[in-house]
């Protein structure tokens, strides 16, 4: 923070400029009080404030203020009034501005997490019991897959978060739910019917029901699966598409179910079909249930980072996919995924806690400040701060201990799909 402070009037604003709206959060429509005005809409906006006065940061600014025109009050005058409002009250009114905003941004947060957990808890019921009570679970299924489709669809812009606050934890983390929001994800990206994304949220979030009939000897062994235990694994495809049309689910969510692990050239099972020869929901389930098992293994010694599970994916891995959803995918996460931890341009630690696929490369993220308890962590979105940028994607075991402990990242990485931060607080 600079301890000089600046002033100019509205009429020598232009594009370029960094400036401080000295205003209530809830007078002005950005997202932050101070930021660099990046177009005449901007400066339209700033000048219907009823502002005259801008104060503004000329070191963060990439030119320097118009001329004062002959109409505006003279350059004494603007220093006159300074002398009436000390800086101590501007400084006072900035800060109480980034303090209300930055409680707005965690009142969205918590609102998101509150409905995180309470589909998570509604999606572990249906998967448990879509045998013993078939009716209801598929009720509530369709009930939270058609609110997760209306705001995937609806929504102008949506955001993927990985949920890492004080309410949800490991224990919240539902494998089949994170298959489902990020399947709808990458359907926002594509031409889908309303009609057609339910049935691929249903497919989703019942592709693995057939693990019922699975040991848990197996399903929850951390060491490699023998020849025969990966044969017995591998039955739950054909095992899930049975139990589908058992409960009356409809045909293509079985066939889904059915070919959730079959690849693009072939390796895939149980009948190792080929990408044309596969649904296309199919196809997309396939590509997110691969990545959140990289990020989310059984064994969590194995689990790669977000940033590490989608470059071994499209390093490694593309021949097994369809390459235009592998890409799609790609490119909603962003390159620095939800769930990623990140050293700043500045030289601190923080959590990407929120992408919009929109605006991949300038994710919100949680920062790591000794100054701040960790139950308020200081969240900023790096698309109001473009002075600031992202250096590296690192792993846990590369932090310090003080920044490890304070960011205090998940064993498993959770995702829900939710409106744009940004938007949510507007």
């Amino acid at each position: 923070m600079h301890n000089d402070h600046h002033f100019i009037n509205v009429s020598q604003l232009q594009v370029g400029i960094y400036v401080h709206l000295d205003l209530g959060w809830m007078d002005h429509p950005f997202t932050l009080s101070n930021f660099k005005v990046k177009d005449e809409e901007q400066i339209s906006i700033i000048k219907k404030t009823g502002l005259t006065r801008l104060r503004y940061d000329p070191k963060r600014s990439d030119c320097q203020p118009l001329p004062l025109k002959v109409d505006a009050p003279s350059a004494e005058a603007i220093v006159d009034e300074d002398e009436d409002e000390p800086l101590e009250e501007a400084t006072a009114i900035n800060e109480d501005n980034t303090a209300l905003r930055l409680k707005e941004l965690h009142q969205a947060i918590n609102v998101c997490e509150r409905k995180f957990i309470n589909t998570s808890n509604i999606a572990r019921q249906v998967t448990r019991n879509i045998l013993t009570d078939s009716k209801a679970s598929i009720e509530q299924a369709a009930l939270i897959v058609n609110d997760m489709v209306d705001t995937a669809l609806m929504e102008g812009d949506v955001a993927v978060h990985a949920l890492n606050g004080n309410r949800s934890s490991d224990a919240n983390f539902v494998h089949p739910l994170n298959v489902t929001v990020l399947a709808l994800l990458v359907a926002k990206s594509i031409n889908i019917s309303k009609e057609d994304a339910r049935i691929l949220g249903m497919a989703a979030l019942f592709h693995d029901i057939g693990k019922a009939e699975i040991s848990d000897k197996i399903l929850l062994k951390k060491d490699p699966l023998t020849k025969s235990e990966q044969s017995h694994f591998e039955q739950h495809s054909e095992i899930g598409a049975r139990m589908a049309q058992e409960v009356g689910l409809p045909v293509r969510i079985g066939k889904i179910i059915m070919q959730h692990h079959e690849y693009a050239d072939g390796s895939g099972y149980p009948k190792h079909l080929r990408s044309e020869q596969t649904d296309p929901f199919a196809r997309l389930i396939a590509i997110v249930n691969g990545y959140d098992n990289l990020c989310n293994p059984s064994n969590v010694a194995l689990a790669k980072t977000p940033y590490e599970a989608l470059a071994h994916m499209y390093a490694s891995q593309r021949a097994k996919y369809d390459e235009s959803l592998l890409k799609r995918l790609i490119k909603s996460l962003g390159i620095y995924p939800p769930g990623s931890i990140v050293q700043l341009s500045t030289g601190s630690y923080a959590t990407v806690i929120s992408v919009n696929p929109n605006k991949p490369l300038r994710p919100f993220v949680m920062l790591h400040d000794p100054l701040v308890f960790r139950h308020e962590p200081l969240v900023i979105d790096l698309r109001e701060e473009p002075s600031i940028t992202i250096n590296a994607c690192l792993r846990p075991s590369q932090l310090p201990a003080d920044v490890l402990e304070s960011l205090n990242p998940r064993k498993r990485v959770s995702y829900f799909i939710d409106v744009d931060l940004s938007i949510s607080e507007d």
